[in-house]
């Protein structure tokens, strides 16, 4: 016969065991879960969008990638806008040229293979450009062309009459407007601070439309242009400083494709 405290000990250790096996058990379940919960996330990491890119998808196998198409030329570029992140490729483009610009040309984006072939045909218009003018910054963005012209070598000071050297840079680009049909043609005028926002609005307008007037008398079709003036409403520099204000003095064009190209390029007859 087992005495009380023999019972009261086997009983203990009984519990003890008991209750071993069961914290045991508890513990073995959480480092699974730990684990498991570890490798989740490990993989959403790798899955999740990037802070920032709205909606578009960016994995770590898809950055990887990007990065080895940083030699890729300015046509592939073109046609990546509309295939694959396009929010994240107008961001940039945004923040790179600001505004009403980048505005025209993400908006005017259409991507993929009809990009590519538009991409095609704006590397060789901008490169004539850039051979061609001398006065101006010929660059290509997406599937677009921006040329910024710094009003200093339009104009003289408060006149929107254009010097003889714009003449010319204007009439070279005339000419690859007539070679290059399909495009829409956006003219911008900025102007810096100096002076009130009325006067710079108007100052702003007459010189957009200057360089619309004299690229129409050179046979360009009027419906391709579209003139609009922002007074100092747009600065791309420091209007603090003489040299920010400089290049605040502008006049920036935009080309991008219209209708008929996009239809033309997709279609195939645009190659």
């Amino acid at each position: 016969m087992e005495t009380h405290a023999e019972v009261k000990t086997r009983t203990l250790i009984s519990i003890c065991k008991n209750f071993t096996h069961k914290t045991m058990k508890f513990l073995k379940l959480s480092l699974s879960s730990l684990l498991a919960a570890t490798m989740l996330f490990s993989s959403c990491q790798s899955t999740a969008p990037l802070a920032g890119s709205g909606n578009t998808e960016r994995t770590t196998q898809a950055k990887t990638a990007e990065g080895d198409k940083q030699g890729m030329n300015k046509t592939t570029k073109g046609g990546l806008i509309g295939a694959g992140g396009g929010a994240v490729i107008g961001g940039l483009i945004g923040n790179r040229l600001g505004n009403t610009a980048a505005g025209a040309i993400v908006g005017a984006a259409v991507g993929g293979a009809t990009g590519a072939v538009i991409g095609r045909r704006m590397d060789k218009q901008a490169e004539e450009l850039e051979r061609s003018m001398e006065s101006a910054k010929v660059e290509r963005v997406g599937e677009a062309i921006r040329v910024n012209f710094d009003s200093g070598i339009l104009f003289n000071i408060n006149s929107a009459e254009l010097s003889a050297g714009a003449k010319r840079d204007i009439e070279k680009l005339a000419k690859t407007l007539q070679e290059y049909q399909g495009t829409d043609v956006i003219i911008e005028g900025h102007t810096d601070n100096t002076g009130s926002y009325e006067l710079n609005k108007r100052l702003s307008e007459r010189r957009a439309e200057a360089v619309a007037a004299y690229a129409r008398s050179l046979g360009v079709d009027g419906s391709r242009l579209q003139a609009k003036g922002y007074s100092y409403d747009q600065p791309i520099a420091d209007n603090t400083t003489a040299e920010g204000r400089a290049q605040n003095r502008r006049v920036e064009i935009i080309i991008v494709a219209n209708e008929e190209l996009k239809e033309a390029a997709e279609s195939g007859q645009v190659r």
